[in-house]
């Protein structure tokens, strides 16, 4: 009872059998030695105050134990540092993407000041017109973001094309847009007011044209009625002007690069406008074609060289034309197109048509008229000679322009683009799948 800790530890570290040890006294310092030998069953409650109790342990465990409580330690130091570090970075990036963004900013509204002449509008003044934005607003939607109907304060329509923040469509693209069209005047392209660029928003402000654009009435079983062939013709007219213009008669030679009949907007008289230019392109003079690793644009309107190889040039905007022209006549889509008896596309659809001499069958029965099918069949020869598979066998602007507006006789189209079976079928006669063409030039289809 008069021994001191340090007597008991020694007694405790000279008999193997002893597992712990502590005062049996712990007042004035503690006295006394108690010992444990084997398990430690009967520590529970020892002591209400509260008392050390000395474990004895093997030294490996003990190096163990000084690693683990060093671990804990640096643990305990390095996560506040760890998160104040990230606070930090965060803050740095976050500082240096908006200085980015305002320099960018500025330097945009420079460019547009300066070298586009271009107005430029307040985002609340935009917010205002649209009603802070407003779903009932909402005329128009996409990847780029969303398009909403707006009215100024002077009572003029407007049309806002407000870019997702998510969007693919950048600053660059915005530029772009706005390059394209801001000094371009035609009656077949969307015409441009200004932009915005406050907030962080990146804003274009158009005209507004009522009737939207022409998928939502060549797609639609009720709207397609209003759209007889004549009211057809003269808007696939006034696409080829409008495209006419970007590749040959306007200042500079733009390939569009998503022409397709979504951005086609239609006015108050139904007549047709080229819209969204994002992914347009600037050609110098001598520029012809151009190539590009990111491909953009929409699938079932890209021509093979561009979807394969990443080349473009106006002859992918033909190819573009040519689809959306058969699409018109037929009044259905090239992708997702399908048929009872194949498996191939629109495209496909209309060349195996065209070969068995049974065009009235792709038709839209809206247009179709004993009176009109020669024109009809005209178009569809047209549309076939555009979207062929190579682009030197596919007509320019100006060419398939002048076969639009006159009888003179149409060469043979080739076999189009894509023109292949979805999946496989079962094997035939090779004679009964092979078309036989000449060389000759037509200026008249009809059925058998």
């Amino acid at each position: 009872m008069s021994m001191k800790l340090s007597e008991c530890e020694a007694k405790c570290l000279n008999d193997c059998n002893c597992t712990a040890y502590s005062n049996t006294d712990i007042r004035d310092g503690g006295s006394g030695c108690l010992l444990w030998f084997g398990d430690l069953n009967d520590i529970r409650g020892y002591s209400e105050d509260g008392q050390d109790l000395f474990v004895r342990m093997a030294a490996s465990e003990l190096r163990k134990s000084k690693i683990f409580r060093g671990k804990k330690r640096l643990k305990i130091i390095l996560i506040p540092v760890l998160v104040m570090l990230t606070v930090i970075i965060g803050l740095f990036l976050l500082y240096v993407y908006k200085t980015r963004w305002q320099k960018k900013t500025v330097e945009v509204k420079l460019q547009v000041r300066q070298d586009l002449d271009l107005p430029l509008f307040g985002f609340t003044q935009i917010e205002n017109a649209t009603d802070n934005f407003s779903d009932d607003n909402k005329i128009g939607s996409g990847g780029f973001g969303t398009v909403y109907k707006g009215i100024l304060e002077e009572g003029s329509e407007i049309a806002v094309k407000r870019l997702s923040k998510d969007s693919n469509q950048g600053v660059e693209e915005f530029m772009n847009e706005v390059a394209c069209i801001a000094k371009l005047q035609h009656r077949n392209l969307v015409r441009l007011l200004g932009c915005c660029i406050e907030e962080g928003e990146r804003l274009l402000i158009y005209e507004y044209l009522p009737n939207k654009s022409l998928d939502t009435f060549i797609f639609d079983k009720i709207s397609c009625q209003s759209l007889n062939w004549l009211k057809r013709y003269d808007i696939i007219i006034g696409m080829a002007r409008g495209l006419l213009y970007l590749h040959q008669d306007s200042r500079l030679r733009i390939i569009h690069r998503d022409f397709k009949v979504s951005n086609i907007l239609l006015d108050h008289e139904m007549n047709p406008k080229i819209s969204d230019f994002g992914l347009a392109r600037i050609f110098g003079e001598g520029e012809t074609q151009g190539s590009t690793t990111r491909l953009v644009g929409t699938h079932g309107y890209m021509p093979p060289e561009y979807a394969i190889d990443g080349s473009y040039s106006v002859k992918s905007d033909v190819y573009s034309f040519g689809v959306s022209l058969l699409e018109i006549i037929t009044g259905t889509r090239n992708r997702g197109f399908h048929h009872s008896d194949h498996n191939l596309n629109l495209l496909g659809h209309v060349w195996r048509s065209y070969n068995e001499c049974n065009l009235w069958e792709v038709v839209d029965s809206v247009i179709f008229e004993s009176d009109n099918q020669h024109e009809v069949f005209r178009v569809i020869q047209i549309g076939l000679l555009c979207v062929q598979e190579y682009p030197e066998d596919r007509p320019d602007m100006s060419s398939a322009f002048r076969m639009l507006t006159s009888n003179d006789a149409l060469p043979v189209p080739k076999q189009p683009g894509f023109f292949s079976e979805r999946r496989s079928q079962p094997e035939t006669d090779s004679s009964s799948r092979a078309s036989t063409l000449n060389t000759i030039s037509v200026s008249f289809l009809s059925p058998r």
